[in-house]
């Protein structure tokens, strides 16, 4: 009878997951790699769509729009930090009440209808910018029209919001966190996830740019509003097999209970004896749903005080979460809180890979785009490199870096998470130092032909970006991925989706910073009118490797700092089952 019910308990996943009905997961039946393709093909197309539309906009906004470049340049990192901040608004729906499911599925039609009327902004006349006959780049957009492209960008920008966060904790929850083969097939699936990214993205980047540029706008945007449709169809397709994680209730509110319960007892010492901290009756299951217990961890123990249990918490045989909280509740501020200086670290990389559809596209307007006498490569079509590299790396990464990593550090990964981010965050500075050093060599040749107006194209071949785009590409492969992975393991049971938004706000704010420094750099070189600047509209003038060196000096402080942090990080505990 018990060997029944151990055989029994063998079918069913042990870390909460249910299925669509709501039923514990079969194990046979569900998830792992078979429910994969749905999740990996969504993402795929919805990143082609995504790629498909911002990786020109910088030249919609300039040519179409009619927009300064400084001001093409601030629009588009506004853009692309919104793009990546609007992810908490869907991880906390995600997390709280929605589940990472019908988060995906409701976003996604919002993405779905951003994307339909970006296509007529620039398809109805009317909507779209009016045209020069002869020049399709000369144009000129009222305020109506312009308003209609931004409101349906910040409606894509609010659907990616609800899809990002979930998509790739969505996928790791195909894997049962409670058996070890399973769970070795974690570090695999984020790989192959980002590598589904980058198959897009070369779609994205080749094929759609060159259709922007010679074929029209409203193609342009068009067939990426149709991707995104398939993706959601691809979405839909796997309901059945797929394992879901319940919502376990608002993560903000019980990260606010432990903060006001701790201030409440500033004065209440803290046991000696750690062991009498407050938690749940069940010595193996968290009174929060969708998580597992959390051992406790020394350092930050002030927010230990909020588990103190005190005379004045019973209020009637009724205790206050407001006045005393479990020690997983404490735990999981903790978290969060630790997460926070690594976190801060990924910003500074997100700003050095924000150039790719932004300075990069600038400064390739200005060179030699000839591929032979009658085809000219689309500026915006050189982050394929970026996208080839990744899909060149990710292979190699997991099929050759990690056995042989193994070797050394005898770890299971080849490499920690942490120690990935760190040599990704390495391999980003000699990006930024390659864009400087063709730059240099760019204006040297400038000035050698005398080619000073602001559309002189300098005679020096665009490939010579494709090193820059080669080595960020390969830098998303170890920090990118490792963040994201990292981000997941370490996040409370019930917060993943949170965590993983965290993880991505980083984007946002790497765009927000770099529209920042352009600011900043905008306003102290030009200053009293006497000089250019180093970001002028006509870069033949200007100074553009100087801000390349500013985001190379910069990479090397982050990297310094991240070491720092990372080197005193403490791991989670977690420890029992999921409730």
């Amino acid at each position: 009878m018990a060997e029944d019910t151990e055989s029994r308990n063998d079918i069913y996943t042990k870390d909460g997951t249910v299925d669509y009905r709501g039923n514990p997961a079969n194990k046979k039946q569900t998830g792992t790699w078979r429910a994969c393709p749905f999740i990996l093909g969504n993402e795929c197309c919805e990143r082609l769509a995504y790629y498909g539309m911002s990786s020109n906009l910088y030249l919609y906004f300039k040519n179409q729009l009619n927009q300064h470049t400084a001001t093409a340049s601030r629009n588009l990192s506004n853009w692309s930090g919104t793009c990546y901040i609007m992810p908490l608004v869907g991880a906390f729906l995600a997390d709280s009440y929605l589940g990472r499911y019908w988060t995906i599925a409701s976003f996604s039609i919002i993405y779905v209808v951003g994307m339909s009327l970006l296509t007529l902004s620039a398809s109805v006349p009317g909507m779209k910018p009016t045209c020069s006959k002869t020049n399709k780049d000369d144009c000129t957009a009222t305020k109506n029209q312009t308003l209609i492209c931004f409101v349906s960008l910040y409606l894509v920008a609010l659907g990616t919001g609800g899809i990002k966060p979930c998509v790739s904790s969505f996928g790791a929850d195909q894997f049962d966190d409670a058996d070890e083969i399973e769970r070795n097939h974690k570090g695999s699936f984020f790989n192959w996830f980002y590598f589904s990214i980058n198959i897009g993205a070369l779609v994205a980047s080749s094929l759609l740019v060159w259709i922007q540029v010679n074929i029209g706008w409203s193609w342009g945007f068009g067939i990426p509003a149709v991707a995104m449709a398939i993706a959601v169809v691809s979405f839909f397709t796997g309901t059945r097999i797929y394992r879901y994680q319940k919502p376990g209730g608002s993560p903000l509110t019980r990260l606010c209970q432990v903060l006001v319960a701790s201030i409440r007892k500033f004065r209440v010492p803290l046991p000696a004896d750690k062991s009498q901290l407050y938690e749940a009756a069940d010595e193996m299951k968290s009174a929060i749903v969708g998580s597992r217990k959390l051992d406790h961890t020394k350092g930050l123990s002030f927010f230990d005080k909020a588990a103190v249990e005190t005379e004045l918490d019973d209020n009637k045989g009724c205790v206050s979460p407001w006045k005393l909280c479990t020690v997983t509740q404490v735990e999981e501020l903790k978290i969060i809180l630790r997460l926070l200086p690594i976190w801060a670290t990924g910003i500074v990389f997100s700003a050095v890979y924000s150039q790719m559809g932004n300075l990069f596209v600038s400064q390739a307007t200005l060179m030699n785009t000839n591929m032979g006498p009658h085809f000219q490569i689309p500026e915006a079509a050189l982050s394929v490199f970026d996208t080839i590299s990744v899909i060149f790396w990710v292979p190699v990464y997991d099929k050759m870096i990690v056995p042989l990593a193994r070797k050394f550090t005898r770890h299971k990964n080849g490499l920690t998470q942490l120690q990935r981010i760190g040599v990704g965050l390495f391999i980003s500075i000699f990006a930024m130092v390659c864009a400087a050093f063709l730059e240099i060599i760019r204006l040297k040749t400038a000035r050698r032909h005398n080619l000073y107006g602001e559309k002189d194209i300098v005679p020096i071949s665009v490939f010579w970006q494709v090193p820059q785009y080669f080595i960020i590409g390969c830098a998303e492969v170890f920090a990118n991925i490792g963040t994201l992975e990292f981000f997941y393991e370490q996040a409370p049971d019930s917060m993943r989706s949170l965590c993983s938004a965290l993880a991505l706000t980083t984007g946002a704010l790497g765009s927000y910073f770099s529209s920042l420094l352009v600011l900043i750099v905008t306003r102290t070189t030009t200053k009293h009118g006497k000089s250019p600047g180093w970001i002028p509209d006509n870069l033949n003038i200007g100074h553009l490797d100087y801000f390349f060196w500013l985001l190379a000096g910069l990479s090397v402080v982050n990297l310094g700092v991240f070491i720092l942090v990372a080197k005193m990080y403490t791991n989670k505990k977690a420890v029992g089952t999921l409730r």
